[in-house]
């Protein structure tokens, strides 16, 4: 569990803006699962009052930005530009296309985004 709070603590806070360097693997979906945890108790809350529905709103518009920043280091760490988080605004199949590369197994070599996201830590 704290390997989870930590990989969420550190892309919203230390990362939070930071669309250079590599993420690996283990900590871009760490990430995401614990804010699909949270993203979806909100929503469970929702049900019992509507000020949840702010709450909700408001953290994932705060989580934009670390999101973008986490998928962009992610597809670094593939090799990939970052811009390829742009292809999920193509309906359906973009999200499917860009979930494929995140999911992707990171270069074990460096890259032209910087060391192996493993010798980074």
């Amino acid at each position: 569990m704290n390997q989870f709070i930590d990989a969420w603590k550190d892309a919203v806070t230390k990362n939070y803006a930071n669309f250079s360097g590599r993420l690996g693997l283990g900590g871009y979906w760490r990430f995401f699962l614990v804010n699909i945890v949270i993203a979806v108790v909100l929503l469970i809350l929702l049900r019992i009052h509507w000020i949840f529905l702010i709450l909700y709103v408001g953290y994932i518009l705060a989580l934009l930005i670390p999101g973008l920043a986490a998928g962009v280091r992610r597809l670094h760490d593939t090799g990939k530009s970052g811009w390829f988080v742009l292809i999920a605004l193509v309906p359906l199949v973009g999200t499917i296309i860009l979930l494929v590369l995140l999911a992707q197994k990171g270069q074990t070599e460096d890259n032209t985004y910087g060391p192996p996201a493993l010798a980074i830590a």
